[in-house]
């Protein structure tokens, strides 16, 4: 049975994640539900929190292996156990973190969406299919081409491509300088 106050250690963390750590609304949601789970998976082992061991947490990853939830669902209720076991070590005095000790699944790495041969050469149709305005000068569905078939086969960040400009191809070598993610240069061969 569990102590008088045992389950007010979830709702101090939640006001925690809320008022100090700031987290969103979504996160904050989703360590509930995860904390729930748990709890409710747990059921009548549950003494408190603070009793609780590794074994516990292995016995809880093995269970939602043999449902076969997702390995990025399992992770989340991981995070947000071990976000928990830290607040209840260093606001609450607990000794140590059990689920610390628990190794988790990796996640499943899926192969990137890589466009047909036939799907590439209708995007690049596009621009000359699409008709022009009054106004646009002749030479526009040339340059929107050129940009899609430039952004497919260099594999740039759309920011990369939008802050591009002549003086970053080199012609001597084929390439283009880029200014990428945290204002790191690299050179993208054309």
């Amino acid at each position: 049975m569990p102590s008088p106050g045992a389950d007010t250690l979830p709702e101090q963390f939640y006001e925690f994640l809320s008022v100090e750590k700031n987290v969103s609304l979504r996160t904050l949601a989703n360590y509930e539900r995860a904390l729930l789970a748990f709890r409710s998976w747990i059921g009548e082992d549950f003494t408190q929190w603070r009793d609780l061991q590794a074994d516990h947490f292995r016995a809880y990853l093995f269970d939602c292996m043999k449902r076969e939830l997702a390995r990025s669902t399992i992770r989340l209720h991981f995070s947000a156990l071990r976000a928990f076991y830290k607040f209840l070590v260093f606001r609450q005095g607990l000794a140590k973190n059990p689920v610390m000790e628990v190794q988790l699944p990796k996640l499943e790495r899926q192969l990137p969406v890589v466009l047909t041969l036939r799907q590439i050469e209708h995007l690049l149709e596009l621009p000359h299919n699409i008709p022009l305005e009054k106004q646009a000068p002749d030479w526009l569905p040339l340059r929107d081409t050129a940009i899609l078939e430039l952004f497919y086969s260099t594999g740039l960040r759309l920011a990369e491509l939008a802050a591009l400009d002549v003086n970053d191809l080199d012609d001597l070598s084929d390439t283009l300088r880029v200014l990428g993610k945290g204002a790191k240069e690299r050179l993208v061969p054309i």
